[in-house]
């Protein structure tokens, strides 16, 4: 396994099929947030880049060797990525842990999904070839109808640092799979993996176009991306006021977007539970893998006032228990937040929180042994009141609120007490209340007896404040598909709308 302080390949932007220094020839630091050490640095793009970028996709989709190709064709692309990535997997792992700062066994199982995510919109790209046509029946036998599917266009997907070439799968395959040309903006904070990506489209002969990779800032680079003229759709996961700014840019040229917001989601524990060491480790996985980094996370523990105290102490005998060190070090299960901007809010979170009343049940601060890196403890709050910050807004970090609850009625209220709706989850062996509260909860994502595993066969989204659209599954096709009605008159005879002139 490499060391941590390791350099990073020196890339350029990938456009055109080819690495292009930016025209500007600006660069930015790539700081590994387990060491705070600068490890390389990455181009930032500009305006004029972006410009660039947009235009070679453009003439792609104008080509026969991408624009004309059928699905399975592009199904053999997307194979090929696959395969490349699991070729290169260690090697992705340990630049994603240095630049993310995520434990490398996670690293490791995110490049896995990210080889059988291409493998999955291979088999829909395939599959697309079959319905790209479908009949539709009408009530007069004087028309025929049908409905093609083809590619929306030149798409721009914007991508989060938290699963830096997770999440820009979920974005490339699909927009690939339906015969798009992409322009990807990953987030600067880790881009690493993202470029990476370009070299293997590179070095499995992707069209020159089909994908362009753009680093570089929000406002230099997402910014004219949103905004071009010639990009199609946007798809953005990210913040939720990112996400206001995209869709206020994108509505001046009546753009569609998709997007994939924040969250604050509920996990209701209820006093039936069969098992409370399984219950307390879903709450752990729930709310800190992935160093607490997680949109959906269900960061509200609401809890049955019943077994409230017989199970914070429990909670806190696990959360003692979890290794935080060196994300590259063996077993490590917490490793540093992304940056010093989000180590900053995190604590100012959690001190925020005690200020207004609440308790530090344990953690919030920064671990005694681990003098660098912005690595912050597994933090639990309790007496917390939902009129308090740490209840309404999304942390993203290792830090868990707690409420109790007494009726059904109680739980249902506090968890949609919220201005967000990406997931929520219920622990309870009463499959006829997880039913209930599936039904009750104002959320796109529902766990029951568990919380956050993902797959990517069905749909990931929200509603209110977390966003509208999907990823994953055949849903995520879907956006980057044109659906175009064809109508066709069969009948001999005049439509005779219109009095026909006389005869001469």
């Amino acid at each position: 396994m490499a060391i941590p302080n390791m350099r990073i390949p020196s890339r350029q932007l990938f456009i055109d099929g080819e690495w292009r220094e930016p025209v500007k020839k600006n660069r930015l630091p790539v700081i590994n947030p387990a060491t705070e050490e600068i490890i390389g640095d990455i181009p930032a793009s500009t305006a004029e880049d972006v410009d660039i970028a947009v235009k070679a996709a453009r003439r792609a989709l104008g080509r026969n060797d991408w624009g004309s190709t059928t699905g399975a064709q592009r199904a053999k692309y997307l194979r090929a990525i696959a395969a490349k990535v699991l070729e290169k997997r260690p090697e992705l792992a340990t630049l994603e842990t240095i630049d993310n700062g995520k434990p490398w066994f996670e690293a490791a199982s995110d490049i896995d999904d990210v080889v059988a995510c291409f493998e999955y919109y291979a088999d829909l790209a395939e599959a697309l070839d079959s319905k790209s046509k479908t009949e539709v029946k009408l009530h007069l036998d004087s028309f025929k109808t049908h409905v093609y599917k083809e590619p929306l266009g030149v798409v721009g997907l914007i991508t989060p640092w938290n699963y830096p070439l997770l999440m820009t799968t979920w974005k490339v395959a699909p927009a690939l799979a339906a015969g798009c040309a992409a322009v990807l903006k990953p987030s600067e904070l880790a881009s690493i993996t993202s470029l990476e990506l370009g070299e293997i489209c590179r070095e499995v002969g992707l069209p020159p176009g089909a994908l362009n990779i753009l680093t570089g800032l929000g406002h230099e680079a997402g910014s004219p991306l949103v905004s071009h003229p010639d990009v199609d759709k946007i798809a953005f996961t990210g913040s939720g006021p990112t996400g206001i700014k995209i869709m206020t840019a994108a509505a001046q040229l009546v753009k569609p977007v998709t997007l994939e917001l924040g969250g604050k989601s509920p996990l209701v524990v209820f006093d039936d539970i069969p098992n409370i060491d399984i219950a307390v480790e879903w709450t752990l996985f729930g709310c800190f893998w992935t160093n607490g980094q997680i949109c959906s996370a269900t960061s509200r523990l609401i809890i049955q006032d019943t077994i409230a105290s017989q199970f914070l102490d429990r909670l806190l005998e696990w959360t003692k228990n979890i290794k935080i060190s060196d994300p590259l070090e063996e077993d490590c299960k917490l490793g540093p937040v992304i940056s010093r901007g989000q180590y900053e809010k995190v604590l100012k979170l959690i001190s925020t929180a005690k200020n207004e009343g609440a308790t530090i049940l344990y953690g919030g601060e920064r671990p005694q042994h681990l003098k660098k890196g912005y690595y912050i403890q597994p933090t639990i709050i309790t007496d917390v009141d939902t009129s308090m910050e740490i209840w309404k807004e999304e942390v993203f970090g290792p830090v868990l609120c707690v409420k109790t609850f007494k009726t059904e009625e109680e739980a249902i209220e506090l968890a949609n007490d919220t201005k967000y709706g990406l997931g929520a989850a219920i622990l309870s062996k009463d499959l006829e209340r997880c039913e209930r509260f599936t039904k009750a909860f104002q959320s796109g994502i529902v766990w029951i007896n568990c919380s956050q595993p993902c797959f990517w066969q069905p749909p990931w989204g929200g509603k209110k404040r977390s966003g509208f659209g999907r990823e994953l599954g055949e849903w995520s096709l879907e956006n980057y598909l044109n659906i175009k009605q064809v109508t066709q008159y069969v009948s001999d005879e005049p439509w005779a709308f219109y009095k026909s002139p006389s005869k001469l």
